[in-house]
Order: C-alpha cells, then structure tokens, then sequence
C-alpha cells in the first residue's frame, strides 16, 4: 500500500502548475498519503532538496502563477550516476511513487524512473501544447490569452499608424499558440515550424490585402522558425514592406492560470494520484474530448502532435 509519494515539476514553467502541485497533495491527503515536494525538478531530486507538502503548504497557491516547487532543466540527470542518485534518495525517504509535471524533456526523465521499477505517472504542463496524448497541456490556454491580450493592444496601434507589425510568439518546434493566437486576432499571415516558410508567396498575400483597401497587417511568427528581425529583414528585401517587430517573450509564461488551466490542472493532479493508486506507471495523464486518459508517457515525444488542417485553412481563408 502507498504511503508517501513525490512531486516535481521540471522544464519551463507554466501557469497552471501550481494547480497540479494542490491537486496532488489534496488527492494524497484525501487518500491517506503524505506527499514530498522536490525543489528544482530532477536537480533537487538527485541533491535530496525536498518539502514536506501539507494543506497548509499549498493553500492559497491554486491561482499563483508559476511553482512553487520551482523548476530548472538537468544534464546532469542524463547521466547514470545522476539516475542512481535519484533513485537513492527516494529510496532513503521511503517514496513509493512519483508525479512529474512539465513537458516531454521532463517525461524522457520520468520514463527512465519508471523503468527502473519507480512507478511514474506525468503530467503534461507546456505553453506549447505540443505533446500527443491530450488535447490541451497545462498553461496552454493561459498563454494563449496573454498574447491574445498583447495582440490586441498592438493591432490599435497597426490600424492608427498603417503599419505592418511582425510579432513573434512561443512555440520551439510547434505552431499551436502561433496559429490559434493568429486566428483570434485575425492576422493576415501566421508563420508555424509544420510549413515551410515562403517569403514570395507571403509577400504576395499583402501586396493582395494592400490593393483591397487594408491600411494595416498584422504576422504572428512562431520563435522555433526564424527571429521577428530575420523575417523583417526578408521581407524589406523582397518586396520592401517595412515591419515594425514585437517580440512577446516570456510573458507569455507568466500570471496566473486561466480557469481552464486552473480545472484542466486540479483534474490532471487528481487523476494523477488516482491512476497511481491503481497500480498504472510509465503513463501521462491527459484530456480527450473533455474526458481524463492515460497514455504510455513515451508518447509525448515518439508521436508528432499535429495541427489542425481545418484552422491552417482558416487562415488563409478569413486573413486575405
């Protein structure tokens, strides 16, 4: 029977990840266990800095922003003996199981856990929604509506001075937050990791926009394709528009969780523990069509997520 089980939280942050942490622990009490939180994800866990979560430890954290566990990135975890260390100081607290909260660099870790007999269950938190298994990861919708907010503000200044704006958004490897955030403030043009960018033909779609009568336009450029200055750079270059460039950061991360990342995380958190309790391991929790799911946690990064064909063609149909 379980008595005591970890959480971490690892990779970059994402609102909603306080959520999880609560709803691990609330679940835990709930179920008779106590839990421990590691600080610095897997570099904590290898060093052995970790907190007692009580309810007193995560009361008041459910809309916070950002993890209280904190986070960090580890090369030092890649390595065998970083693993053995791991694997010592849950065994010297007596930790019968395993939460992990980030995005698939944080499950590669947690699937060398779980095959070394630790039983694992992840949580999906990313902005970038990019791991297959669940519609939606934690923070996704959050930072959706941060840079939707941005957007906004800068398409008033676009439409007051007649002025192409380039503005670059989160997403390494995938255009989900570049595509919906592009579709929600009806840009003229959206630039995704999935599709070649095509200077000529972009170039060609404002000239076209231009000639009916568009005073301004607006190009929501995903980071993991070229910086905001490349792309202002090229297309001064081909066809001599002068972009003004905004480049939102990581505000994007920040603040606090969106009600749907604050429900889709206490979900996730509880499920989590739940699936734990059952005996499941080397799984990630996950949300399809509404409903909790598991999947193998090498998933998240075997299987390529991708995006929706029907809002690609929305773009092109509703942005000329």
């Amino acid at each position: 029977m379980m008595k005591r089980i970890a959480v971490l939280t690892s990779g970059g942050d994402s609102p909603g990840m306080n959520a999880a942490i609560r709803a691990v622990v609330r679940t835990a009490l709930y179920n008779g266990m106590e839990t421990l939180g590691f600080m610095k994800g897997y570099e904590g866990l290898m060093d052995g800095d970790s907190m007692v979560l009580d309810r007193a430890a995560v009361g008041g954290i459910i809309h916070r922003g950002g993890t209280i566990l904190r986070t960090a990135r580890s090369d030092r975890f890649k390595t065998d003996a970083g693993v053995r260390s791991a694997l010592v100081q849950l065994e010297n607290r007596k930790i019968d199981a395993l939460v992990v909260i980030g995005g698939d660099g944080s499950f590669r870790g947690a699937a060398e856990m779980a095959a070394m007999g630790v039983p694992v269950v992840g949580i999906p938190g990313t902005i970038d929604n990019d791991m297959a298994g669940t519609d939606i990861t934690i923070g996704y919708d959050t930072a959706l509506n941060t840079a939707l907010s941005a957007v906004q503000k800068l398409r008033d200044t676009a439409s007051s001075h007649d002025r192409l704006f380039i503005v670059e958004v989160m997403g390494r490897d995938s255009g989900f937050l570049a595509l919906e955030v592009g579709i929600s403030t009806g840009a003229e043009y959206v630039v995704v990791p999935e599709i070649p960018l095509d200077i000529k033909k972009m170039c060609d779609h404002l000239h076209y926009s231009r000639k009916r009568g568009k005073t301004h336009s607006l190009i929501i450029l995903a980071e993991g394709v070229m910086s905001a200055t490349e792309l202002r750079n090229s297309l001064q270059d081909t066809g001599g528009y002068d972009a003004r460039v905004t480049v939102l950061g990581y505000i994007q991360r920040g603040g606090s969780p969106s009600s749907l990342d604050t429900i889709l995380a206490s979900r996730m958190g509880c499920f989590a523990v739940e699936s734990l309790l059952q005996g499941k391991s080397g799984v990630m929790t996950g949300s399809v069509c509404g409903r909790m799911e598991l999947c193998p946690i090498e998933d998240a990064w075997r299987i390529k997520k991708e995006l929706n064909p029907e809002l690609l063609a929305l773009v092109d149909k509703l942005g000329v």
